[in-house]
């Protein structure tokens, strides 16, 4: 990886945040998976229709999209031990608030504050990195973080029927906080102190956060809404256009506009984006391949997706050393020709695959996923200018929330053009792939040098 002079040299690497980390960012991606459990128990409680209760997942991911970049312009200012702190303690008030909330609207409240707390720690998370870890070893460092992830991320839910089982949907707000609780002791005890503290946000951050935060929120909705109402998206597709524009107009986002165009980041970004619309496949194809198909239930989806993440679990940390050995490109581009063969393989999936035939090919796209995350995170790291690394972690964020967040509805279009079944299911892996293919030609393009902020 590029380290510029300006990078402080660590003199040994400090694994303990890292594990602080990990779990943080565990508790901040499994809040979508584990409280998708308590819908039901919450329509009922609260007397709201069950297509109300989407609201819960969006008003989490909303906040945690809109104001990535600027939390993590935010953090490159402030002291990652007081933000990480500030994170949990965030996170923890906000989940007891929406535990208790005794109405639905209190709930979409409590909810949004959790996002916004979260987006703090998406936002510390490259700069922890930089300052615990050793440049030989980040690589390593994140592919275990990701480790976690993935574990959390596979337990988190199974974890939360039981509890939401046990005593009520509010019980699984609140199983977080001794989590919580270890992460900010664990980050206290172990991140150095920083006389920077957490410095007030200036008029100028908080005009980037309404600017770019209304073109994020607008295009999520849009994509919300494109189905049902059609003229209310194109609307909202204008705004966030307007809104974005607006944005790169503002003398605080150049050097947020400057690193995206840059020859080092910006193909890592673009290869990042195409790498995150394979959530299509999981939200979407997968499902409906399951259901119209092969007539299985959820329950079946649900198993065959088990190899995806076993395939992840372990690859992740031998990617992320590979990572240190041979340079984070070279790993992300492995990642992403093994991403392209499984897409391949899901083309000649047919009927009477099964899921069997499901599994095995999910693990070759779970090795693919497990080869490239960690890499294209320490690429991503490795891009940023030195000084920016929040911000370049921001920007990773809000890449992912939006790849995330369209691809559904690309590959959903896809399924209805082709009319349905297999036809849709193959035309929407060809897509996906298609979109792969971009992420690797760009990974390809000869890296730029990494600049000083």
């Amino acid at each position: 990886m590029d380290v510029t002079a300006t990078e402080p040299t660590q003199q040994r690497t400090r694994w303990a945040p890292v594990v602080a980390l990990g779990l943080a960012m565990f508790v901040v991606t499994a809040e979508m998976t584990i409280t998708a459990v308590t819908l039901p128990g919450m329509a009922l409680d609260l007397g709201i229709a069950p297509a109300t209760t989407a609201w819960v997942l969006l008003g989490y991911a909303l906040p945690m999209a809109a104001v990535s970049i600027p939390a993590g312009r935010w953090a490159d200012g402030a002291s990652a031990r007081a933000a990480l702190v500030a994170a949990m303690v965030g996170v923890g008030v906000a989940s007891v608030l929406t535990a208790v909330a005794p109405a639905f609207w209190m709930v979409i409240v409590g909810r949004l504050l959790q996002g916004l707390a979260a987006s703090l720690v998406v936002a510390v998370y490259m700069p922890i990195v930089m300052v615990s870890v050793r440049p030989e070893q980040r690589g390593r460092a994140i592919g275990f973080i990701i480790t976690i992830m993935t574990v959390g991320g596979v337990i988190g839910a199974p974890l939360g029927g039981l509890v939401a089982g046990a005593f009520d949907w509010r019980g699984v707000f609140l199983m977080k906080l001794p989590l919580l609780a270890v992460v900010a002791w664990v980050a206290l005890r172990t991140l150095p102190s920083d006389a920077r503290g957490l410095p007030r946000p200036g008029r100028s951050l908080l005009g980037e956060s309404v600017l770019l935060g209304g073109a994020v929120c607008a295009l999520m909705l849009a994509v919300d809404l494109v189905d049902d109402v059609p003229p209310a998206a194109g609307g909202l597709v204008v705004v966030a256009v307007a809104a974005a524009w607006g944005w790169t107009r503002l003398r605080g986002s150049a050097p947020v506009v400057a690193m995206i165009r840059g020859r080092a980041f910006g193909p890592v970004l673009v290869a990042l984006l195409a790498a995150s619309f394979t959530i299509g496949l999981v939200a979407f194809l997968l499902p409906f391949y399951v259901s119209d198909v092969l007539r299985g239930s959820p329950a079946v989806t649900g198993t065959v997706l088990l190899f995806f993440a076993g395939a992840v679990a372990p690859v992740s940390p031998l990617a992320g050393a590979l990572s240190d050995r041979f340079g984070t490109r070279v790993v992300a581009v492995l990642g992403s020709l093994v991403s392209v063969v499984g897409l391949a393989l899901m083309l000649t999936v047919g009927p009477d695959a099964g899921p069997v035939g499901l599994a095995w090919r999910l693990a070759v796209l779970g090795v693919g996923a497990g080869l490239f995350n960690p890499a294209i995170n320490a690429a991503t790291l490795a891009a940023a200018p030195a000084g920016l690394e929040g911000t370049a972690g921001g920007i990773a964020m809000t890449a992912r929330t939006l790849a995330t967040s369209v691809a559904p509805g690309v590959v959903a279009l896809c399924w209805t053009l082709a009319g349905g079944g297999l036809a849709g299911f193959r035309t929407g892996v060809l897509v996906l792939g298609a979109v792969t293919l971009v992420g690797l030609a760009a990974l390809l393009v000869p890296a730029g040098r990494r600049v000083a902020a």
